[in-house]
């Protein structure tokens, strides 16, 4: 190791110049707020992802939250998930009254068992009636999407669901579909071509929070190639108004008069953070690339340790997350201690994810252990996220590789041991 410790943060924005002008034409413009720059980044981002509708928003949570609305879901009503996930995947059921319906991880990626959510609702009473599917892709690593799939399939005649009203209110839905799904892609880039994540269910959301594979600082964007859907979305997120607010502003002439035709929320993403996202959207392979080159880097420089596990890629992974897991039975310290000392060697280091499951209100309000996920809790308990963003320079990367041998062999007590 150096003699001289570096200050690497766990996460650092990729903004350049041509952001930094995006942002400064908008601030020339006169308008601010949800306007041209956010329609036009709705229209390419749709286009990149390959969906008929893309709606942006003020944030990823406010996705979830209206793409569960126009799903229909409601009070009393439950949600499959994983436990292992950030708290805005499941605390959006709760806003409308539902219930996370918590499914166990595969221990390989993380993402949720297909395998056990098959089980899960083969055995569920028929008073818990499932709208809704939310798998979440952990860290860019796909979830079994077409096995998801097949599931609801198998579901299909025991669990039927109502036809919603139609006009303003939620879209009708097809009966025969008795579960959809909502794709959690907060952790996925946008794709060009293959299986497109985010646009494989009924609605898909991503998020550009500023650590993201693509980013506007705060923001969100929902997908869907459903019409009815995409409209009851632009409906609610600003206030349930019927019209956009920049048709009433924008020209000399236009009428003020509007109509609030449901309590909407505040979710429109202003053009000052879509500007940036335009750029970013540009810079979207550039990024990957770049992601992807530091986690085969980590790859080859820590597989031969004895006493880590890097994270799963299937070729189709967004490289958001660098997930290390340590495996206890080779080490001589925990979890806490491993990151205790790389933070002293200057690496930022995170943790994810803390289970719902184990968190005070869930477990209250629904009665859980911390075994009742075991594999969620393992991950969990013995798991570290490493830098991986594009502005890591190389040497900030092999500096990293170096503190994490340093600290994994002075701890590493072999196989034998």
């Amino acid at each position: 190791m150096s003699p001289t410790i570096k200050n690497i943060p766990f996460a650092r924005p990729s903004l350049g110049p041509e952001e930094e002008e995006a942002v400064l034409r908008v601030m020339r413009s006169g308008w601010l707020t949800t306007g041209s720059e956010a329609e036009a980044f709705e229209g390419e981002f749709a286009e990149r992802a390959g969906v008929e509708h893309a709606v942006a928003l003020s944030s990823a949570t406010a996705g979830l939250h209206l793409g569960l609305e126009a799903l229909g879901v409601q009070e009393g009503e439950f949600v499959a998930m994983s436990p292992y996930t950030f708290a805005a995947t499941a605390e959006v059921t709760r806003y409308l009254g539902a219930h996370p319906l918590f499914v166990d991880i595969d221990p390989e990626t993380l993402n949720i068992d297909a395998r056990q959510l098959d089980e899960t609702l083969s055995t569920l009473d028929h008073t818990r009636r499932v709208r809704v599917v939310l798998p979440v892709h952990i860290g860019g690593v796909p979830c079994p999407m077409h096995e998801i799939r097949q599931v609801i399939d198998n579901q299909r005649h025991s669990n039927s669901r109502p036809t919603s009203i139609t006009g303003n209110s939620r879209p009708t839905l097809d009966p025969a579909a008795p579960i959809s799904i909502l794709e959690d892609a907060a952790h996925v880039s946008p794709s060009a071509g293959g299986d497109r994540l985010g646009t494989m269910g009924e609605v898909g959301v991503f998020s550009f929070y500023a650590n993201k594979p693509i980013t506007t600082g705060e923001g969100g964007m929902l997908c869907t190639h459903n019409a009815e859907l995409a409209q009851r979305v632009r409906l609610m997120r600003l206030h349930g108004i019927d019209r956009q607010v920049w048709d009433r502003y924008r020209s000399v002439g236009a009428g003020w008069r509007y109509e609030v035709v449901e309590a909407g929320y505040k979710y429109n993403m202003p053009d000052l953070l879509a500007a940036i996202g335009r750029v970013q959207l540009r810079r979207t392979e550039e990024l990957r690339r770049r992601r992807s080159d530091i986690a085969m880097y980590y790859n080859q420089a820590l597989c031969d340790t004895g006493y880590l596990r890097p994270p799963a890629d299937n070729g189709n992974t967004s490289h958001h997350l660098y997930i290390l897991r340590l495996i206890p039975e080779h080490l001589k310290i925990t979890r806490d201690e491993f990151i205790a000392r790389l933070n002293e060697l200057g690496v930022g280091t995170s943790v994810h994810y803390i289970p719902l499951h184990i968190m005070p209100y869930y477990q209250r309000r629904y009665g859980l252990k911390p075994t009742d996920f075991p594999e969620a809790l393992r991950a969990f308990e013995w798991c570290i996220s490493l830098p991986i963003y594009p502005d890591l320079t190389d040497e900030e990367r092999e500096y990293v590789v170096r503190a994490v041998r340093l600290v994994g062999d002075a701890a590493y007590q072999g196989k034998g041991a």
